[in-house]
């Protein structure tokens, strides 16, 4: 039996009947034909900073990916291709693109996480999504197959991708491919990232310090108080039900998809419903950011899933809008 408080960020106890760990491809071959996946039920997990256990044991394999590596694939005067492997830390990855002077990822500096999990969950902050900046995803699934994903293959969507797909599951991703551009395409006019920056030009290594210094701001550490970061997906609207709410509230945030869709930050709905700050028992909704749902200590998956159905309903009963997490339950 193996413990999984070290694989969640939420900081919550359980435990798992095998837990097994490869370091490339071969290694997770050698898996397949060994009939590992054909014992029992598997999950795959990378650092569990979008994971919510919802019980105390798990008959299951869980199975990580260590393969690291970054490799330089391609480049001309315009681009770099570069392919990374599933285990690496991803703000790791964000720090070497910034240090190479290689632009594109530094909007999403500090985010939790792993390699392989970006390509999954389609991360995304301050008007990113790494959708814009993979090429490609090398997988392997459960028969041996080995496959490579295009980007136009993934089905890329807000915060979901083909890998979450249920008939995806037996999909395991060893390396993502990325380009990144050698000039300047920053993004700055998401939130208050511009303003973060104050006066003087922007530049690569200013622009990660003034994400990083919003995020540290706003969002709890993970080693100190359990969290998953963003718990809940920003719903997006039709127009005519945004144009409705507007004549109550004219100060709600929006942000436009298209024509006839709006997005609306759940942070803002959470707290106008009253929840910024409030408490449930072990768990709370975070003082400074109201996305975030927090473990106060020795909380359980459902204490958590109990709060967050409340705030759920709360946000409904008072705009009619349905909220969604955006941390995977298991």
């Amino acid at each position: 039996m193996h413990s999984l408080l070290s694989h969640n960020t939420f900081g919550i106890e359980a435990h798992a009947a095998y837990f097994m760990e490869y370091h490339s491809e071969d290694e997770l071959k050698h898996m397949v034909k060994e009939g590992v996946f054909k014992e029992r039920p598997y999950f795959c997990i990378g650092a569990g900073s979008n994971v919510l256990f919802t019980r105390p044991y798990y008959d299951w394999t869980f199975l990580h990916s260590a393969i690291r590596g970054m490799e330089l694939t391609y480049e001309d005067a315009n681009y770099v291709e570069v392919r990374v492997g599933s285990g690496e830390v991803w703000d790791e990855f964000v720090q070497t693109c910034v240090s190479r002077g290689w632009y594109g990822a530094e909007n999403l500096s500090l985010i939790p996480g792993e390699v392989g999990a970006s390509a999954v969950q389609n991360i995304g902050a301050y008007g990113v999504e790494v959708k814009d900046l993979i090429i490609s995803v090398e997988t392997l699934d459960t028969n041996g197959y080995r496959r490579i994903y295009k980007a136009h293959e993934c089905e890329y969507g807000y915060r979901t991708s083909i890998f979450k797909q249920e008939d995806k599951k037996n999909i395991f991703i060893l390396y993502v491919n990325f380009r990144l551009s050698k000039h300047p395409c920053f993004k700055l006019d998401y939130g208050n990232v511009r303003q973060e920056l104050g006066e003087g030009e922007a530049t690569l290594k200013h622009v990660r310090k003034a994400i990083i210094d919003i995020r540290q701001r706003k969002l709890p550490d993970p080693a100190l108080q359990g969290n998953a970061g963003s718990f809940f997906v920003n719903p997006v609207i039709s127009r005519t039900l945004y144009e409705e709410l507007r004549v109550a509230y004219p100060q709600m945030p929006s942000y436009e998809i298209d024509t006839n869709h709006v997005k609306i930050p759940a942070g803002w709905l959470i707290e106008q419903a009253g929840w910024k700050g409030q408490r449930m028992g072990p768990v709370a909704v975070h003082d400074k950011q109201a996305l975030v749902l927090v473990n106060l200590g020795e909380a359980t998956g459902g204490d958590v899933m109990r709060l967050a159905k409340a705030v759920q309903e709360a946000v409904y009963g008072k705009f009619g809008i349905e909220i969604r997490p955006e941390v995977n339950f298991l």
